[in-house]
């Protein structure tokens, strides 16, 4: 065995099913390994960006590593912004990029893709990755592997491997695995059982759960925990999806002044709120109608669980999540006052009027309901608040980080993953960016269903800046694109036009179905409306 095929089966070994990719000199030798091995598969696509977002997709829907390989320098930099957003959101990315060899590395030449030095990659990387190793020795280089991808499903955050090209077919032992550090037995009671105390003293306890819940794959336990708590439990933002299938008391999602009024209550005048695995970040409580004081919250996030000035560290959620099931062993009564969900809007209007984004989440409801669920991949605007009024199904979008460019490689990375047909939801503005990614579908089978809101217009960026004419867009006519790269297209301009160009897409499997939605300059979902509007009216505050 090799360095190369030692990496691959520790990769498969810790969740990998799937690689994302774009070769490169310094990477091919790698790339001719991943090929001619078949130990995982490999999915090249067009561009590096779009290589992270797939592989970053793929590990949030199945629950295990995504890995994305590429080249040095103009390869590995060209990703930074989608590892940054994986970082962000804590994602368990791994990154592969080739490099130079010891050679090459000692010529006293200056090397193409290089930077200020041969080591400037690494440093950036550093900055955006939760752990590192460069493996330029055969003897350590399984410890330094075992090390890395521990440290990506421990902390649930990207790590970076960097493979000098020389090293890829040198003789290298197999990878052991590390076993995870248990917590200490103490401190977890203690900490279940003040979580409990909290709990029962309180009058109005509400759960909320964010990505954490997801990442470390304990959404059936966290529902059953709710469920025998009897406390109604709310999604973040970032959360969202999340409980979707797993039969918990689930009220829907906590969006602050731009959700449901009933759930933005339940949640703020809590007076026991359980954070659990939820981002303390502007776009999950920046739009709260009254400050939520965090001091008084239950926070259990990145390995700690912190109550009031009461912290207890290196407890990690699942340790806190099955401390608190143990304890909690029968089915409670509810003590709170219960919501009835949202009502997601449905039964659309299939008249000439012009399309809206309320009206596109109308549709897509109507559509599940008839033909089931699918997964959803949003990309950043006013199509991922659209997807707020779709109903309970799984969900990729850039919720915290907010990058544009993350929705049609997301969904692809979808399709490779989990092998159900996704729904991708994409401005104009972001399918600029990556929408070609699209033909690379005809390669591999895959055949989403893509809806391009195209307002001919960076829109959210114009509702906080309404007076600047650069936030217009042309005109580039995505559905007369489509059969170029392989799918099929269609633009439509009223609601009974989408209505029929959703039913012909259901119906056409084997090619991506790309939906061209005209929606006038200045309309907005509802939701995201009252987003605006609350972030507009706090930062005057």
């Amino acid at each position: 065995m090799n360095i190369s095929e030692s990496l691959l089966h520790a990769l498969r070994d810790h969740g990998a099913r799937e690689i994302f990719g774009i070769p490169g000199d310094f990477a091919l030798p790698f790339f001719k390994v991943i090929e001619e091995s078949g130990i995982l598969p490999l999915y090249t696509l067009s561009h590096e960006p779009g290589v992270g977002f797939a592989a970053d997709a793929a590990a949030r829907i199945h629950g295990g590593l995504g890995v994305a390989a590429v080249t040095y320098g103009a390869g590995a930099l060209n990703m930074v912004n989608p590892v940054a957003g994986a970082f962000a959101e804590k994602s368990p990315l791994v990154v592969i990029s080739g490099a130079p060899g010891a050679g090459e590395s000692k010529s006293g030449l200056l090397l193409h893709h290089q930077a200020k030095t041969l080591d400037s990659q690494f440093a950036i990387y550093r900055e955006i990755t939760c752990d590192q190793a460069r493996l330029d020795d055969a003897h350590s280089a399984p410890d330094e592997i075992a090390r890395v991808l521990a440290s990506c499903l421990r902390e649930s955050r990207p790590v970076y491997i960097e493979l000098p090209r020389d090293m890829v077919g040198v003789a290298c032992e197999p990878v052991q695995p590390l076993a995870p550090d248990a917590p200490d037995a103490e401190a977890l009671a203690a900490c279940a059982d003040e979580i409990l105390a909290r709990l029962n003293a309180a009058h109005s306890p509400v759960v909320l759960v964010g990505v954490e819940v997801r990442r470390f794959g304990l959404e059936s336990r966290v529902a059953e925990l709710c469920t025998r708590l009897g406390i109604p439990v709310a999604t973040s933002i970032l959360g969202r999806g999340l409980l979707a299938d797993a039969g918990a008391p689930l009220v829907g999602t906590y969006l602050g002044v731009a959700g449901d009024t009933q759930i933005t209550e339940l949640v703020e005048q809590s007076d026991a709120l359980l954070l659990l695995g939820v981002v303390l970040s502007d776009t999950n409580f920046g739009v709260s109608s009254r400050q939520i004081d965090m001091r008084k919250t239950i926070q259990a996030l990145d390995h700690r669980v912190s109550l009031g000035y009461h912290v207890y560290p290196d407890i990690p959620l699942a340790s806190v999540v099955d401390a608190l099931l143990e304890r909690v062993t029968d089915t409670g009564k509810a003590r709170t006052r219960t919501i009835q969900p949202p009502a997601y809007p449905h039964g659309l209007v299939a008249d000439d009027a012009p399309i809206t984004p309320n009206d596109i989440a109308c549709a897509i409801n109507d559509l599940m309901l008839e033909h089931g669920r699918m997964p959803i991949a949003a990309d950043m605007g006013d199509c991922m608040f659209t997807a707020m009024d779709i109903g309970p199904t799984a969900l990729v979008a850039p919720g915290y980080y907010a990058t544009m460019g993350f929705g049609v490689p997301a969904g692809l990375g979808l399709q490779a993953a989990c092998g159900e047909r996704p729904l991708i939801l994409v401005g104009d503005g972001a399918f600029q960016m990556t929408g070609w990614e699209l033909g690379n579908c005809r390669r591999f089978g895959w055949d989403p269903i893509v809806i391009v809101f195209n307002n001919l217009s960076w829109e959210m960026l114009r509702t906080f800046q309404p007076e600047s004419g650069f936030n217009n867009l042309d005109d580039w006519q995505f559905a007369a694109m489509a059969s170029g790269l392989g799918g099929d297209g269609v633009r439509v301009h009223s609601r009974a036009e989408l209505s029929a160009a959703l039913v012909q897409a259901v119906k056409r499997r084997g090619r991506f179905q790309l939906i061209e939605a005209m929606i006038p300059r200045g309309v907005l979902s509802d939701t995201l409306n009252r987003f605006v509007s609350g972030v507009k009216r706090l930062s005057r505050k």
